[in-house]
């Protein structure tokens, strides 16, 4: 009447946690549901590349750790067979014969040490590698078996709600989505987004600000909502619970999308909402908020490439999601009732700690001030280039140094001319920063 199975051990369970510890070497924490759908704790063997060993610094830092060793006994070895000196690569594998009974020990020591020393490199490439996951080898639970009887139903997949038609039918909206949005190689948009964030994570302006996911699986329960995913554990040692929400295709994004997603994310205890998207509408970047309550709201450009990328091994070089985040700007009031506008930065989140900081200016190349923002269209009517060096010489090379230096000093500047108040009530500062993305905000000045 029953069968009896293995019973492997799952991602989202704390023995399978333990167990991922175990492997990787590093401290993981994170709350676990024993959920199914997060797959199982898999054996993996590493992907050495070249590039792979020529990046690894730790050879670097092991090899010196042996050599004041080897040379002493490199050294003291051609002391022994009357050599003027021993190089690495000249010492045999073997000892020969006609050495002394003194200089074959030196060697099997030498040798004891090189070979230590290989292995600790080995197994720092080993470490350090991309890691392949063998799917069809998940570690087993020696402590328990798996009972399948004749009456039991399992399922992988999350439970997706159906919707009813006007008809009488079922339908099941995931599904749908598959079939309307078919590129021919059986992956549509919202799967391909979601390997290829899952692959590359999100970058920010700073190298060490990228948030990179340690998995990242489909969200079948929500309606905006359709990616969730768990970030590296930060510096307090837990680890984020991001939703991750995708724009239309061909389209932007409204400021309705927005809210409705972020509410949708805070109603399932999401911590952070990231809204991928190729294009933002204006007023999304007016009123948006790095925060909605407890929420963190992060807004990810989406590199136009991915509209033509069918075949993700062509994603991995660039940087297919970018967040930049919103200006850091103080409006200052003069004397003479005029307005002055000094950009002190970005603000930035830092997944490590968690916490939105303000950078400098210096990731910001290009700003540009409407001094009587309408609210329907950006007028520039102030442009500057902070970014002093590194614009510099790119627009002498573009001007064949036709360039007035004086005229450059006045705006290679974080800080406006005065200006007079505006007559609609409104101002709109818009950045850019070296990747190309742009960010909008709009002040009102009463």
């Amino acid at each position: 009447m029953t069968s009896k199975y293995p019973y492997y051990l799952l991602a989202d369970s704390e023995a399978g946690l333990k167990k991922e510890m175990e492997i990787t070497g590093r401290v993981i924490q994170r709350p676990t549901f024993n959920k199914i759908s997060q797959g199982f704790v898999y054996e993996r063997v590493p992907h050495i590349t070249l590039k792979a060993i020529a990046n690894n610094s730790e050879i670097d830092t092991i090899w010196e750790k042996y050599e004041t060793e080897s040379d002493r006994l490199r050294k003291e070895l051609a002391e022994k067979t009357a050599r003027p000196e021993f190089q690495e690569w000249e010492v045999p594998f073997e000892a020969l014969e006609a050495w002394s009974d003194e200089a074959k020990k030196l060697h099997a020591e030498f040798m004891k040490l090189k070979r230590a020393r290989q292995k600790e490199i080995d197994d720092s490439i080993a470490r350090t590698a991309e890691m392949e996951y063998l799917y069809d080898k998940p570690y087993e639970d020696k402590k328990r078996v798996r009972v399948a009887g004749p009456f039991t139903v399992e399922s992988v997949a999350p439970v997706r709600a159906l919707v009813s038609e006007a008809d009488g039918t079922l339908s099941d909206p995931a599904m749908k989505l598959a079939k309307d949005i078919d590129y021919g190689n059986g992956a549509n948009y919202i799967t391909r987004m979601i390997r290829t964030l899952r692959k590359n994570g999100i970058k920010q302006a700073r190298k060490g600000d990228r948030i990179e996911f340690t998995s990242v699986e489909p969200w079948a329960n929500g309606k905006y909502i359709v990616a969730e995913a768990w970030g590296a554990a930060s510096e307090n040692g837990k680890s984020k619970r991001y939703a991750v929400a995708f724009g239309p295709e061909f389209g932007s994004v409204t400021r309705l999308d927005m809210k409705n997603a972020s509410r949708e994310a805070l109603e399932c205890g999401f911590d952070v909402l990231v809204y991928c998207a190729f294009n933002f509408e204006a007023y999304v970047e007016e009123g948006s908020d790095s925060a909605m309550g407890r929420l963190k709201v992060l807004q990810a450009r989406m590199n136009s490439d991915l509209h033509m990328s069918t075949d993700l091994k062509e994603t991995g070089s660039g940087n297919p999601f970018v967040i930049f985040g919103e200006p850091d700007i103080d409006v200052t009031h003069t004397e003479d009732d005029l307005y002055t506008v000094a950009i002190k930065g970005v603000d930035v989140y830092d997944p490590k700690r968690d916490e939105v900081r303000s950078d400098n200016a210096d990731a910001i190349d290009c700003w540009m001030l409407d001094t009587d923002y309408s609210g329907e269209s950006f007028i520039a009517r102030q442009v500057y280039f902070p970014g002093r060096d590194d614009v510099y010489k790119a627009f002498k090379v573009f001007l064949k140094n036709d360039i007035d230096e004086e005229e450059w000093e006045t705006v290679a500047k974080t800080v406006s001319r005065p200006f007079a108040r505006p007559r609609s009530g409104q101002i709109a500062v818009k950045v850019i920063n070296h990747f190309g993305d742009e960010v909008m905000k709009v002040f009102e000045v009463k």
